[in-house]
C-alpha cells in the first residue's frame, strides 16, 4: 500500500479550500489545514477528513501578517510530531485568499498592500519559511485565477497578484528541482463560493454572464476544482512542473 502523504493547504476551512483538503484526503492523504478566523468550520472539516480514515488538524493563519510565520512554522512543527508522526510536508497548496472588486481609479494603496500580502508576498515568504520543512521530491501546487489571462473591470490588483504568482510558480520549479520538488498553479475560473461576498453565486445576472462566455455553459463550483489539486499531490503527476492550469469549463475562450 502507498504510504500516505502529508498536505498542507492554506484556507482549507471552506469554499475551494474545503473541497481540495477533502478531496486529498479521499487521494488517502493527510492534511493539514489552515484557517483564519472560522475556526469551528476548520474542526469540522478535520473531522470530515478523519472520518476518511486520514489524519487531519488545522493550525490558524494569517496569510496577510508576514510576521506571523515563525511562530505558525513552530506550530506546523509542533503538529507534524503529535498528530502526523511526521518530520516533513510532501505538498503544500497556497490556496487562502479574498477577493476584491473595485474599479482600477478607484483602488486605494491600502487595498492594494492588502491583496499583495495575501495573494503575493505572503506565499512567496511562506513557502520560502517552509523549505526545510517540505520533503524533498514534494511539490508546491500555487493558485492563481482565470483574471490572470483575461480581464474583468475591478479586478486589475487582485489579477496582477496572480500574474505575478505565476511568474513566481516557474522560477520555484527552476529553482527547487534539484532538489525533486514540482510546482505548479491551479487557475480557476469563476466559481459559485462565499469567495467576494459570494457574488458568482448571489448575482443570478452576473451568474448567467460567466455561464454565456463559458463553453460548457454554466458557472463552476468547488468540487470541479479539488481534485485537479489532488491529481498534482499525486504520483500521476509526478512528470509535470512549471504549469499553469486553468480549469474555468473553457471561459472567455
Amino acid at each position: 500500500m502507498t504510504k500516505s502523504k502529508l498536505v498542507l493547504v492554506t484556507g482549507g476551512s471552506r469554499g475551494l479550500g474545503k473541497d481540495m483538503a477533502l478531496r486529498i484526503a479521499q487521494k488517502g492523504h493527510d492534511v493539514l489545514l489552515t484557517y483564519h478566523s472560522k475556526k469551528d468550520e476548520a474542526e469540522a472539516v478535520v473531522q470530515e477528513i478523519e472520518a476518511t480514515g486520514q489524519k487531519a488538524a488545522a493550525l490558524p493563519l494569517d496569510v496577510g501578517d508576514i510576521g506571523s510565520f515563525e511562530v505558525f512554522i513552530e506550530q506546523v512543527g509542533q503538529a507534524l510530531q503529535t498528530v502526523f508522526g511526521a518530520s516533513k510536508i510532501d505538498f503544500l497548496v497556497n490556496n487562502a485568499g479574498v477577493g476584491l472588486y473595485v474599479p482600477y481609479a478607484a483602488t486605494t494603496e491600502e487595498q492594494f498592500d492588502m491583496l499583495m500580502n495575501i495573494h503575493f508576498k505572503g506565499p512567496f515568504f511562506l513557502t520560502q519559511k517552509l523549505l526545510p520543512t517540505l520533503a524533498d521530491g514534494g511539490g508546491i501546487i500555487n493558485i492563481s485565477s482565470g483574471l490572470a489571462r483575461f480581464s474583468n473591470p475591478g479586478s486589475s490588483a487582485y489579477g496582477a497578484m496572480k500574474s505575478a504568482m505565476e511568474t513566481l510558480t516557474r522560477y520555484q520549479a527552476k529553482e527547487l528541482g534539484e532538489r525533486g520538488i514540482r510546482s505548479n498553479i491551479v487557475a480557476p475560473g469563476a466559481i459559485e463560493t462565499d469567495f467576494g461576498g459570494g457574488r458568482v453565486r448571489d448575482n443570478a445576472q452576473l451568474n448567467a454572464q460567466i455561464a454565456s462566455v463559458t463553453a460548457l455553459g454554466r458557472v463552476g463550483v468547488p468540487e470541479d476544482i479539488g481534485g485537479v489539486v489532488a491529481f498534482l499531490c499525486s504520483d500521476d503527476a509526478r512528470w509535470i512542473n512549471a504549469q499553469r492550469i486553468e480549469v474555468s469549463g473553457g471561459m472567455n475562450l
